[in-house]
């Protein structure tokens, strides 16, 4: 699993991070070949330009030229002109398809793994940062696989086609050319190192930046009521002027490459073009194969001009894969065994024998110490206790989302390190405290809980938890947008969106974290009976912060220090005294006089 340290280290902008890519590129054959066929097409019409003009210039400048004689040479050079346009036009289309599939692709193989990984990964790791990562990483591979690489491609052939052409026309000139290509490659060498590591702090800033926007804009409500508007924007500007600072430090030296190498080709051009002349002067060279050169030289200078521009494009989306690929290898440590037991018949029995659990992040603190605690099908089990008891840590735990250091869970009958984690988690279902409600519809939030359930089965799990008629109320009913995180909902109605997707789910055993302290007293009724009829029939272990859950409750469960230290009917408890007893009258008994 990857820890912290890793994200933030340097991974490497070797060329082999690109390998990654080609596993995406090889899918699409066909597209690769059209894309390079074209690609050498344009390569190659660009290269034959310089000809053209030398046939012009030789057959068609001359004093008492008959104008039909010299029409084909014209025609010639047009011909070349339209072959290169339609090649690049092709070329074009087929890599910029090539690079939205590939990144489309990777994007998806990404997220799909990502969704496979165990809660402790985001613990670990933030998700605002991972999701940085995905957006902005993926976004320079895009540029590179849809434009950089052609651009590389394309000038490569052109360069060494430059190169053969201008040969083929004088090789005096040519070696003048060549001395100074070593003086071009010296910068590239030199200064790209320090391009690659200024380019990888630059994508750090920048996923630093798109975790802060995620951070603030999640609890805006939070900043908003503490007025703390001023002081974020002072904290997002900060890292935006960091951002900016580094991708600066990156574009000066790239800049100061880029005049350096255009300095050296084109002055190099000039002197060529001055030694030419005075072999034009004096006979050994046409004013066309002059003028054929010069445009060969500066076709073939501009190509290795423009590689040195991609260079750094390059070493960014090198880098970019590094990281993908980090992503990529993280395994989880919840998996299915090779060969998982098939779970038997649902019947919703739950047992936990001597479990002893730690949070990776708090490796000394345990939550659960020697927990054992066994569950009847169709039995109600009421766990209390202060906070940081470990109550949350067992419905992690029951759901698998960590396996403890040392203890057995079972789920009828079969050990969950046995079982494939989906087969689980299919037979339970889960209230959270804090509702979660996507950015979705009504309708699709309920249907998260069975997507292959029909309307009038949401429709009937809407009516068991009492949310029907505050659907039918929505201005477009069950299909009405809810907003980011249910914002459109209230509190209560966001409850009861929930009960009725756990209704839905229609799984054997329930986990229930009660969360209604903060609602007025109709929601907490209307959410009451829902509930009620949710538990009805069905194995259930729910966090009490209510009286009428504590009664209701087949038995109670005492936490705290991540021991059991009590169980029992609420009359039992309450008559022994101790902690339940101090619990009941601070959490449930106040301002309840009936308890009394």
């Amino acid at each position: 699993m990857a820890s912290p340290s890793q994200f933030d280290a340097l991974p490497s902008r070797k060329f082999s991070n690109l390998g990654l890519l080609w596993q995406f590129l090889r899918q699409y054959p066909t597209q690769l070949v059209a894309a390079v066929l074209a690609l050498m097409v344009a390569a190659g019409a660009t290269i034959a330009i310089p000809q053209g003009f030398k046939l012009i210039v030789d057959n068609g400048f001359k004093a008492g030229s008959d104008p039909a004689a010299i029409a084909p040479y014209f025609w010639t050079l047009l011909g070349i002109v339209v072959v290169m346009g339609a090649a690049t036009a092709v070329r074009f289309y087929f890599v910029s398809w090539i690079g939205e599939r590939v990144v489309a692709d990777l994007r998806r193989a990404v997220h799909r793994h990502l969704l496979s990984l165990d809660p402790a990964f985001f613990e670990e790791n933030r998700p605002s940062e991972i999701a940085s990562r995905l957006t902005s990483d993926t976004a320079v591979i895009e540029q590179v696989v849809s434009s950089s690489a052609s651009i590389a491609l394309r000038n490569f052939f052109m360069g060494i086609g430059g190169l053969i052409y201008m040969a083929v026309q004088s090789i005096k000139l040519t070696g003048s050319m060549l001395l100074v290509i070593p003086m071009t490659i010296l910068p590239i060498v030199l200064l790209g190192r320090r391009v690659r590591t200024m380019s990888r702090t630059s994508q750090d800033r920048i996923a630093n930046v798109g975790s802060i926007v995620a951070e603030t804009l999640g609890a805006i409500k939070v900043v908003q009521a503490f007025t703390q508007e001023p002081r974020e924007a002072a904290r997002f500007g900060a890292a935006v002027e960091d951002a900016f600072a580094a991708a600066k430090r990156r574009i000066t030296v790239r800049a100061g490459m880029t005049a350096m190498v255009i300095t050296l080709i084109f002055g190099a051009i000039t002197l060529v073009l001055w030694e030419g002349a005075l072999d034009v002067v004096s006979g050994k060279m046409t004013g066309g194969t002059i003028t054929a050169f010069v445009l060969a030289a500066a076709i073939t200078a501009g190509a290795f001009g423009a590689l040195t521009e991609v260079y750094g494009d390059v070493m960014r989306a090198a880098g970019a894969s590094g990281r993908i690929q980090e992503l990529l290898a993280a395994t989880p440590d919840i998996r299915a065994p090779a060969e998982p037991t098939r779970l038997p018949p649902a019947e919703g029995r739950l047992s936990l024998e001597r479990v002893t659990f730690q949070y990776p992040t708090k490796p000394d603190a345990p939550s659960l110490v020697d927990f054992s605690l066994d569950v009847a099908p169709g039995e109600t089990v009421a766990v209390v206790g202060p906070s940081g008891a470990g109550k949350s840590t067992l419905f992690a735990l029951v759901q698998r989302f960590y396996d403890p250091q040392s203890g057995v869970i079972r789920v009828d009958g079969v050990a969950l390190t046995d079982a494939d984690p989906r087969d689980v988690r299919g037979r339970i279902a889960v209230v959270p405290q804090e509702t979660v409600v996507f950015a979705a519809t009504a309708y699709e939030n309920i249907l998260y809980g069975r997507p292959e359930a029909t309307r009038e089965e949401v429709w009937a799990a809407a009516e068991t938890a009492n949310a029907a008629d505050f659907l039918r109320e929505l201005p477009q009913g069950i299909d009405t947008f809810l907003g980011e995180a249910g914002s459109r909902l209230s509190g209560g109605q966001r409850q009861r969106l929930a009960i009725a997707r756990a209704v839905l789910r229609d799984a054997p055993i329930l986990l229930l974290d009660e969360a209604t302290s903060s609602l007025d007293a109709e929601s907490e009724q209307l959410v009451q009976r829902a509930l009620d009829r949710l538990m009805a029939g069905r194995t259930t272990l729910v966090i009490a912060h209510r009286f009428s859950t504590v009664r209701g409750a087949d038995r109670i469960v005492v936490l705290d220090g991540g021991r059991i230290v009590a169980q029992g009917t609420h009359d039992q408890l309450y008559a022994q005294g101790g902690l339940y007893a101090r619990l009941a009258r601070l959490q449930f008994e106040e301002g309840r006089p009936e308890v009394a």
